[in-house]
C-alpha cells in the first residue's frame, strides 16, 4: 500500500499540527494537577493519532492485481452501488444508456480507475453546485467531469466524477487522445462523492443496488 500524491500536503500539515499540539500540551504540565495533566495529554495524544490515521487511510492506494478483460467492465471506484437504470446520456454520447452509479464514502479508497481500456475520446470539466452526492440532480448540476473512452472495438463508454457536499476537489489526469489500460488511474475525488458510468444498452449488469465495489477489481457489467 502507498499514499496518493494528492494527500501529501494535507498529511504533512496534519503531522506538523499533531506534533505542535502535543508538544504544546507538554508545556502546560505546571498549570494543571498531575492527574488532570495526564488525562489531558493522553486524550490529546489519542485524538491526534486517530485524526492522523484517518487522513492516512483516506489517501491510501492498496496494491491491486488487476485482471484485464475486454469483455468485462470494472468498477471505476470503491463504494456502494446506488443507481442502476436506463437513461439518456445527453452531453456527449447523446443516446440511451445503462447507468450504474457508485457512491464513495469518506472511508473508501478514492482513486478512480479506468473501467475499460482504450483511447480517451472526450474529457470536460463542469463547474457547478455541491448537492449531496445521492441527490437525483447531482449528476447534471454538481461540479463534475465527464470522460469518454473508445475501446479497440469502437464501443464508447462515458464515466462521470461528481462532487458532493463535502467533496469539492475533483482531480482528473487524462486528456483526449490519451491511451490507457483497464484499471489505470484516471482521477481522484477528495472526501466522498459519486462516479456514474454509462454503458451500452446491450451490456449485462452484474451488480445490484446495495452491492459494494472495489475499483479495478469488481466486475460491474459484461459487454
Amino acid at each position: 500500500m502507498t499514499i496518493h500524491r494528492e494527500g501529501r500536503g494535507l498529511i504533512a500539515f496534519t503531522t506538523a499540527l499533531v506534533v505542535v499540539l502535543n508538544v504544546g500540551i507538554s508545556f502546560t504540565s505546571s498549570v494543571f494537577s498531575p492527574v488532570v495533566y495526564t488525562g489531558l495529554s493522553t486524550t490529546v495524544l489519542i485524538l491526534s493519532i486517530v485524526v492522523l490515521l484517518l487522513v492516512l487511510q483516506f489517501f491510501r492506494i492498496p496494491n491491486l492485481d488487476i485482471i484485464k478483460n475486454e469483455s468485462k467492465v470494472l468498477a471505476p471506484a470503491d463504494g456502494k452501488v446506488v443507481v442502476i437504470e436506463e437513461t439518456e446520456e445527453p452531453e456527449y454520447l447523446k443516446s440511451r444508456r445503462k447507468q450504474v452509479s457508485i457512491f464513495m464514502s469518506p472511508i473508501n479508497v478514492h482513486v478512480n480507475r479506468m473501467p475499460v481500456g482504450g483511447t480517451i475520446s472526450y474529457a470536460r470539466y463542469h463547474p457547478g453546485k455541491y448537492l449531496v452526492a445521492w441527490h437525483p440532480k447531482s449528476s447534471t448540476e454538481n461540479e463534475r467531469t465527464s470522460i469518454a473512452v473508445k475501446m479497440s472495438n469502437g464501443t464508447e463508454i462515458l464515466f462521470r466524477q461528481i462532487a458532493g457536499a463535502l467533496a469539492r476537489r475533483i482531480k482528473w489526469y487524462v486528456k483526449p487522445g490519451q491511451s490507457l489500460q483497464q484499471g489505470d488511474e484516471f482521477g481522484f475525488i477528495k472526501f466522498g462523492s459519486r462516479v456514474d458510468i454509462f454503458l451500452p444498452p446491450s451490456a449485462r449488469i452484474t451488480v445490484q443496488v446495495g452491492d459494494r465495489t472495489r475499483g479495478g477489481k469488481t466486475v460491474i457489467a459484461e459487454l
